[in-house]
């Protein structure tokens, strides 16, 4: 048969091209042997079939047609992605957007039949006289189901790609329509997202140091006076007997970070207080991510133990702070020994390179270039 369909742009766009292959082994199939499948529509409007309908058409060739009979614009656009997600010639990265627009439909289709339910019974209590709140669909019960793992399952993708889609979808969805067209993949936009985020954390820590805060820093370093004590035996050339006050768990958990909400702290430590510093860094309000290890040349051997050549540094975040660089960004370095307690100058370079904002060194012994310091010789100087 042949007959004037209307073609409904929305609907169109949901069907990825053609590739200029595909579309002449098409064109020259249905030369050959016709339009060998019926093209799917509702109230006349093409559902299914455009590149058939406008093959068929421009060539004069006879087609049938199927039609479906839905309540609402949602319910064929629904059905259009479930057909969609059949298709063998999609990439994963196409399914994903698809699947996750269409997880999104349906659950708008949930939330509207709710809301028919909840109108239709504030008109049953109309005539009761009852007053019920402007969100009436708090009163009819919801069952919570976990829609994104079950898409997951149904269309055989990972959740972590699904969970990709959406963030596409939320913020750029420009690149998503781009990704289920087949013109880029998921990873290039979620990179362009990601990149956009740290362009805007940046800004806003230039914006920081430009107002020139007082009392709160972007970058932390500390090197707690721990409470170690030392024997005789323990001492060597390039340290002293303790000078300087130690400090109890108790006294350093007290201790307020001079901290942005979104922080880096690098938390000094050796084997021994490591289970400590975890326990103060937590209640400091910050995460623990990872350890930076100083391997420092030679060392000294406890009897009958390793011999311990190495001084970490914990690397913790409060909120989300960014980095300006993680090229050449190892968490192992190796510096030689300064004075007593003192850190290496790599280390300080390595800071330097990744971080903006303001920095503070807590504890220090010297002066660093590009950080405020606060301790007891820092002070001297």
């Amino acid at each position: 048969m042949e007959r004037s369909l209307k073609i409904d742009n929305e609907f169109r766009d949901l069907i990825p091209p053609l590739r200029l292959d595909e579309r002449a082994e098409l064109e020259a199939s249905i030369q050959q042997d016709g339009c060998r499948d019926p093209l799917t529509v509702w109230s006349g409007t093409v559902i299914d079939g455009h590149n058939r309908y406008e093959i068929c058409t421009r060539l004069c060739v006879p087609f049938e047609v199927v039609e479906k009979k839905f309540d609402s614009k949602v319910d064929a656009l629904i059905w259009i992605r479930r057909n969609q997600l059949a298709r063998r010639n999609l990439t994963d990265d196409q399914r994903a957007i698809n699947a996750e627009r269409l997880r999104q439909l349906e659950s708008q289709r949930v939330k509207a039949q709710r809301s028919a339910k909840a109108a239709e019974q504030r008109e049953v209590n109309a005539g009761r006289k009852e007053v019920l709140s402007d969100n009436a669909t708090d009163k009819i019960p919801a069952v919570k189901r976990d829609t994104r793992k079950e898409m997951a399952e149904s269309t055989k993708l990972p959740e972590r790609k699904l969970r990709g889609a959406a963030l596409v979808i939320k913020e750029r969805p420009d690149l998503a329509d781009k990704v289920e067209q087949g013109e880029i993949k998921m990873a290039d936009a979620v990179r362009e997202i990601k990149r956009a985020e740290v362009v805007a954390s940046l800004e806003s820590v230039k914006a920081r140091e430009q107002k020139e805060l007082e009392g709160v820093y972007d970058v932390i370093v500390i090197d707690p006076p721990w409470p170690m004590q030392k024997i005789d035996r323990d001492e060597r050339e390039n340290q002293v007997a303790f000078d300087y006050p130690t400090m109890s768990e108790a006294e350093m958990a007290d201790l307020e970070m001079p901290a942005v909400d979104d922080c880096h702290m690098w938390l000094w430590t050796t084997h021994k207080f490591l289970p400590m510093a975890l326990r103060l860094s937590e209640g400091w309000g910050f995460k623990y991510v990872c350890t930076f290890v100083w391997h420092k040349p030679g060392g000294f051997q406890p009897i009958g133990l390793p011999q311990y050549n190495c001084e970490f540094a914990l690397y913790c975040r409060k909120g989300s702070p960014k980095f300006l660089d993680t090229k050449a960004f190892p968490t192992c370095f190796e510096a030689g020994r300064g004075g007593h307690s003192e850190k290496p100058e790599e280390f300080y370079d390595v800071v330097r390179r990744v971080t903006g904002g303001r920095r503070i060194d807590i504890f220090n012994r010297r002066k660093i270039e590009g950080f405020d310091v606060w301790g007891k010789e820092a002070a001297d100087e």
